[in-house]
């Protein structure tokens, strides 16, 4: 895996009216034609992903997005997809055109983006295209702050917009996947089993930022499957620091490692770095309450086909069943369509969640939260069924 990963890119959109410029300003930016331009208002339909590097910030993700004004049936659905990308936007800027003097759309996108605590920058725009910038500049600031004034066409002002948005990056940005678990020096041992489910020719994605991880650390790495776990442990010259195995596998692990090394999984790491540990500790351990005919909600960020022993499929749901003692209700959904109407859930299971940034999943999160319903993750849900749950987050 050569690129950053996307759920690992602050992810910055930008939004406002047809024709405000967004995708000019985005072009600008990244120096690039990354989006059509015309002058012909909705160019933009569906979202325009742009990765990039922006120094000092590092990876991110540039959003382009249809204009909150399209008009008719499909304008709608637009502007709906619009909407969706809120929830995985880290920093908001704000396109406006200098001559418009109407900021009703623009006042409801800010209100919208402060309720979710958002960072928001207001980029005028076309300032070569007004007679009178002062005016216009003094017209935006009654209503807004943290604005930048530029030309995208003329590319004037883009370092002090590219400034505005480096001074909006989330002040826990640098957290990583092992932060405070591994130190300089440390063995870990990572077990990656190599059955029909795993990517052909790679590791899957969560094994290689932990690899990274480990790396950056100035730690040391063996990684091997769990049908050489034995053998491996004997030609270790010390005791490994942790041992990180797939969530699958925690039945076949936990015998062979011995009590006193510490033991997570990619999975339980994933629930502590793209979300929140504790509320998804709290909702494993609601399973107890579980009773046959319950509704449950598996869900996956990514889409793939599912394969003989899949554990979203079949691991899962047969281990629910052996623990409830009788059939549950279960519902999946899968990509970045989370379930609208979550209230008939009795508890959601989701995915480690490596394909989505942070933003996305404590939305998630917030969303099962706010409507009283257990969520938990797959890693934390199979170390709660397998009887590890306190062995696998004792160290948080």
């Amino acid at each position: 895996m050569q690129d950053t990963p996307k759920g690992n890119r602050i992810h910055i959109a930008f939004l406002g009216r047809r024709n405000a410029g967004k995708s000019s300003i985005i072009n600008a930016i990244s120096n690039q034609q990354v989006s059509i331009v015309s002058n012909v208002a909705g160019t933009t339909t569906d979202p325009v992903y742009k990765a990039m590097e922006l120094f000092p910030i590092g990876p991110i993700m540039l959003i382009d997005t249809a204009g909150l004004d399209d008009e008719g049936y499909i304008g709608n659905l637009r502007i709906e997809k619009t909407k969706e990308i809120m929830n995985k936007t880290d920093i908001a800027v704000i396109a406006i055109d200098c001559k418009n003097e109407n900021f009703e759309y623009e006042m409801y996108l800010k209100e919208k983006l402060s309720k979710r605590k958002i960072p928001t920058i207001i980029a005028l725009n076309k300032i070569d295209k007004v007679a009178n910038l002062d005016e216009a500049i003094v017209r935006a600031r009654k209503q807004f702050d943290n604005i930048v004034s530029i030309s995208a066409l003329r590319r004037e002002n883009i370092d002090k917009l590219k400034e505005k948005i480096i001074e909006q990056v989330p002040s826990n940005n640098e957290t990583t996947l092992l932060e405070g678990i591994v130190n300089k020096k440390d063995l870990v041992l990572l077990i990656t089993p190599q059955d029909l489910q795993a990517p052909k020719g790679r590791l899957i994605l969560p094994q290689v930022q932990v690899l990274r991880d480990i790396l950056d650390k100035g730690a040391m790495a063996m990684v091997l499957k769990d049908t050489e776990l034995q053998e491996g442990l004997k030609n270790l010259y010390k005791k490994p620091d942790l041992v990180i195995t797939d969530s699958q596998i925690f039945n076949k692990v936990k015998d062979i490692i011995p009590r006193d090394i510490k033991l997570t999984s990619f999975s339980v790491l994933m629930a502590r770095y793209k979300g929140d540990i504790r509320l998804l500790i709290e909702g494993a351990k609601s399973i107890n309450n579980l009773k046959p005919g319950d509704n449950i909600l598996i869900s996956e960020a990514c889409t793939h086909h599912s394969l003989k022993g899949d554990i979203a499929k079949e691991k899962i749901p047969n281990l629910l069943k052996k623990k409830i003692g009788g059939e549950v209700n279960i519902d999946f959904s899968s990509g970045e369509d989370f379930t609208k109407n979550i209230e008939k859930y009795k508890l959601i299971i989701h995915c480690g969640g490596c394909m989505l940034n942070q933003k996305q999943m404590i939305n998630r999160l917030n969303k099962a939260n706010e409507k009283n319903i257990p969520i938990t993750n797959f890693g934390v849900a199979l170390a709660y069924l397998n009887g590890l749950l306190k062995r696998v987050s004792e160290m948080f």
